[in-house]
């Protein structure tokens, strides 16, 4: 059966007010010849460093259907199905626009300073189960991912679930305009990406912007966080419908009663606007436990089955660079890798030391972690790498290796006994960890993604005696 078209040519030119040059439909939407799909409609978005005119040829000849071009390049393609139009980028936003407007989904946003993609990432898989979803993919949350999100978004979706960011205040505004969501969630406010701010008072006024396209719908905020009150001031002064809490704070609609962590998830009790609710969450860690009421609470808000969600919670699985579990085998045993080198902050690095305490290693085994430098700190950044020691220590982390001239503060905070060894950068730190690790061992690997953390788990992964393989939950 061929695949639905996600855009034809009419429909295409009518949300962009382009004009189509033959008749063409496609499947999807892409912004870059590297992981264009066949079928795809490739857009031509011209940025700081590239052109994505350059690149129209490569996604013909990768299979797009399509390109949408600026008239003033369209003349290079006389015989190619194309859209032309004034401007890529406000055309990329026009079909965002228009494919939110022809669905009749149930949406939600989120953002948040940390939790934000693991949420995302968990509402899509409950909401799926439910019903034809519709979600951000990886990270594609700023001015372009948001629209390019929604425009892949078919018109007879069920949910929808887009994930916000920012990096500058008056940002998330404009995209939850786009999004119009009828649920937002703020997971919580903490110190990551704050260069741009003065405070973190000042980061959760640039998250409530995510209210400004809520047109009366509910809000769902951390209810243990400092910043709740602030955030339920901005939230009323929109008009917001209804206000959710979430946490173990008396005071929440969503309510944590009760947790049993273990090394591969956390069986949970909760209460739901006074119902009782027990189910498992399948990934290790409090931070998890704390999400999985913003998911529940989401998921009712939209009006899926509270109960089923609860149950999904439990196949949940990691994604890549955000805690998943590889097993590997070496000379006399096991290690396991857990790799959550895709980004990183002072709060989910604590969260991810509390984790590794709970991962009980096999015998002989040692808990470690090999952490990268935290971006975007601003002035405080040697003060909140150096501030990590404490938490290291409190949750029983033998070695901690460090790399990068920010994380050099935390090492030169570190006991003698608790350090590893510090490198440049993460190519050089790689070498020295695969060296020091043993059968048995536990190590967490983290840091922001410009940090590069990603090849020390490349390096313990060639480690490898026989295939690599992850670790359920």
């Amino acid at each position: 059966m061929a695949e639905r078209a996600l855009w034809t040519a009419s429909e295409a030119e009518a949300a962009t007010g382009g004009t189509a040059q033959g008749d063409w439909s496609a499947t999807g939407v892409s912004i870059d010849t590297r992981t264009l799909t066949p079928g795809d409609l490739y857009i031509a978005i011209k940025g700081e460093r590239l052109d994505g005119h350059n690149y129209v040829d490569a996604a013909f000849e990768a299979g797009a259907a399509a390109a949408l071009v600026a008239a003033d390049k369209a003349d290079a393609w006389p015989n190619r199905p194309l859209l032309v139009v004034a401007d890529t980028f406000e055309s990329l936003n026009a079909l965002g626009a228009a494919a939110r407007q022809r669905t009749e989904a149930r949406i939600v946003a989120i953002t948040g300073s940390v939790g934000k993609t693991s949420t995302k990432e968990a509402l899509r898989f409950i909401l799926e189960r439910q019903g034809p979803t519709s979600a951000t993919t990886g990270n594609l949350n700023n001015h372009w991912g948001a629209p390019l999100s929604l425009a892949r978004m078919p018109a007879d979706t069920a949910y929808g679930v887009f994930e916000l960011g920012m990096n500058a205040p008056g940002e998330i505004g404009p995209l939850s305009r786009l999004v119009q969501p009828h649920v937002a969630i703020i997971t919580m406010i903490a110190p990551a990406h704050t260069e741009f701010f003065p405070s973190l008072g000042a980061v959760a006024d640039a998250k409530a912007e995510i209210f400004e396209g809520l047109n009366g719908g509910i809000a769902i905020l951390n209810r243990d966080n400092a910043f709740f009150p602030q955030l339920a001031v901005a939230a009323q002064a929109t008009g917001v419908g209804r206000i959710v809490g979430f946490g173990a704070h008396p005071d929440a609609i969503a309510r944590l009663i009760d947790a049993k962590l273990d090394s591969d998830g956390s069986d949970v009790t909760a209460r739901f606007n006074g119902r009782e609710i027990q189910y498992r969450v399948g990934q290790p860690g409090r931070h998890l436990i704390i999400n999985s009421l913003a998911v529940l609470a989401a998921a009712d808000a939209l009006g899926a089955d509270l109960s089923r969600a609860a149950a999904d919670l439990a196949d949940v699985p990691a994604s890549k660079g955000r805690g998943e579990r590889i097993r590997v085998t070496i000379e006399g045993g096991d290690i396991v890798i857990i790799d959550d080198s895709y980004n990183a902050s002072p709060a989910s690095m604590r969260a991810a030391f509390e984790t590794l305490s709970q991962i009980r290693p096999i015998a002989g085994g040692r808990r470690l972690t090999a952490l990268g430098d935290m971006l975007e700190l601003g002035e405080r950044s040697a003060e909140l790498h150096a501030g990590l020691a404490d938490a290291l220590r409190e949750n029983g982390i033998e070695l901690v290796f460090t790399a990068g001239s920010q994380m050099e503060h935390l090492h030169n905070a570190l006991p003698e006994g608790q350090r590893g060894a510090h490198a440049a950068d993460s190519a050089a730190l790689a070498p020295l960890l695969c060296d020091a690790v043993r059968p048995g061992d536990v190590i967490t690997v983290k840091g922001s993604l410009g940090s590069a953390m990603a090849r020390v788990v490349d390096a313990l992964r060639s480690l490898e005696q026989t295939p690599t393989r992850a670790v359920n939950g």
